[in-house]
């Protein structure tokens, strides 16, 4: 299919602000394909992987905009162009209090938003990854703490901004930072929960969301969420931000109990945590993800136990056996016996990376890790950057989840689909509103074809958050969707269904 590219000179916009300029282009008749990227060398890769760099596509500078597009022709790529356009011109109806307002002149530089907001604090940063660790100095050495929302950050990088901060007693949340909670502010993909007793440190943003989300559910509330990246745990970055984080929430009047949460960390640090957990003086509950120390619910719940200084909590979101039974037994009637296998398409990395080991736990011939599908049960991970590349996060756009659902289900040995729906600020306004056409089609097509599926998932959010936790599942189970209470509940009856369908 050809492809067009228009380049706006010297038009910088942040990457969230164009990841949601994809949807409006793909809207455009005509349109299969878009994507809107500043005109660094490695973008320019990244859409000449994905087939958007035109043959003779202009050059172009770091400031510069790129718009690629595949389309029919070129009035439908022009078409997509004025789209882009549009949306990046409009301007909200209002703001909240403190910020900018809408007819404010728009900063170009950190020194001109600090002029702008002279009582701002913490700078979130959304840059390409090559230029993000110097917008971040700059943002330490005007005292801010950062939130680091960008990838593709050099870890030599991280490790000095880190130490820079630590010298200055402030914060690098991220890389790789997408959710955080201080003060009740939400930040990133985040969800609306109440304030409360129970701290988090987390090296997983949906990791965090998950147990913030249940945490509310049982009653309880979030003192802060401090988001420290992905790959602060490892041995390369010693966890710093992890301690920074630990002896902040120990220092709060208002923290009575941590939560330690993350992928499994490197050795050394995973020795240097357990030493520093045991000086807190607080309650505190660490998880890792995949490590056999249970789930995120579990981590939840235990924290509240904590929090309540109970033994244990009731476990009033656990859905009784008896009821998993019928839930199998009813989906078992439309699967009948055959080999067949459960393949999760997810939007949360950390979500997809317990699914995966819970999975793993129950069946065999798991693919091994959460992007590839190696195994016959697995688990993909579609917010990796192998999926997004001039492609919107599946948690803003589900256009690449909705492909691979086809894709998936097309599969004759599929019999149960596994997914995760996450809520909250930053997220698509109708997450399940925009996946249930796809999960409509997949069914008639597989019953067309003589077989059933089942579809399971759990929501991650709040009835305070804009979607609406209640609507939503509501949305979901009216169109034949199992909703289970958490993502470690659905994983297992996921495993549950693939047991029975297989005999």
């Amino acid at each position: 299919m050809p492809v067009w590219n228009f380049v706006w000179r010297s038009a910088y916009h942040d990457s969230v602000t164009l990841m949601r300029l994809t949807h409006d282009m793909e809207a455009v008749p005509g349109v299969k394909r878009a994507a809107a990227m500043m005109g660094t060398p490695q973008n320019r890769a990244l859409l000449e992987d994905a087939g958007l760099l035109a043959d003779g596509s202009p050059d172009t500078a770091p400031a510069d905009l790129l718009i690629a597009v595949a389309a029919d022709d070129e009035a439908a790529a022009r078409g997509a162009e004025a789209a882009a356009r549009a949306a990046l011109l409009a301007r909200p109806s209002g703001t909240r209090p403190g910020l900018l307002s809408a007819s404010a002149r728009r900063p170009r530089t950190l020194a001109s938003a600090l002029r702008a907001l002279p009582d701002a604090s913490l700078a979130l940063i959304s840059v390409p990854g090559l230029y993000a660790a110097a917008e971040a100095m700059k943002a330490l050495r005007a005292g801010l703490h950062v939130m680091l929302f960008s990838d593709n950050v050099p870890v030599e990088a991280e490790i000095e901004l880190k130490r820079l901060a630590l010298s200055r007693g402030l914060f690098v949340m991220g890389p790789d930072c997408g959710t955080a909670l201080i003060d009740g502010v939400p930040l990133g993909f985040a969800n609306a929960v109440p304030r409360g007793r129970i701290g988090v440190a987390a090296a997983s943003g949906t990791g965090l969301q998950e147990v913030s989300t249940l945490v509310a559910r049982h009653g309880e509330g979030i003192s802060h969420g401090i988001g420290v990246g992905g790959r602060d745990l490892s041995d390369a970055v010693g966890g710093l931000m992890m301690s920074r984080a630990l002896a902040v929430l120990a220092e709060d009047p208002a923290t009575e109990v941590i939560c330690v949460i993350g992928k499994p960390p490197g050795t050394a640090v995973a020795a240097r945590l357990a030493r520093e957990v045991a000086r807190l003086g607080k309650p505190c509950v660490v998880h890792f993800v995949g490590s056999g120390s249970g789930s995120l619910e579990d981590c939840a719940r235990a924290a509240v136990a904590q929090a309540r200084k109970e033994r244990s909590l009731a476990t009033e979101f656990t859905l009784p056996a008896t009821e998993v039974d019928r839930l199998v037994a009813e989906a078992g009637r439309e699967l009948g016996p055959a080999p067949r296998f459960v393949r999760g398409v997810y939007a949360g990395g950390t979500l997809a990376w317990e699914a995966r080991s819970i999975l793993a736990a129950a069946l065999p011939d798991v693919a091994p890790d959460v992007t590839a599908g190696a195994g016959a049960n697995r688990v993909v991970d579609l917010g990796e950057d192998m999926f997004t590349v001039g492609r919107p996060h599946p948690m803003i756009d589900g256009t690449v989840r909705r492909e691979w659902i086809a894709r998936e289900t097309a599969d004759p040995t599929t019999a149960v689909l596994l997914l995760d729906v996450i809520l909250g600020y930053g997220a698509h306004p109708d997450p399940a509103g925009e996946l249930v056409p796809a999960l409509e089609r997949a069914r008639a097509e597989t019953h067309a074809r003589g077989r059933g599926l089942a579809v399971v998932t759990s929501v991650v959010g709040t009835e305070a958050d804009p979607q609406g936790r209640a609507a939503q599942v509501a949305k979901l189970a009216a169109h034949g969707v199992i909703v289970m209470p958490s993502n470690a509940q659905a994983a297992r009856l996921a495993a549950r269904l693939a047991r029975a369908a297989s005999g």
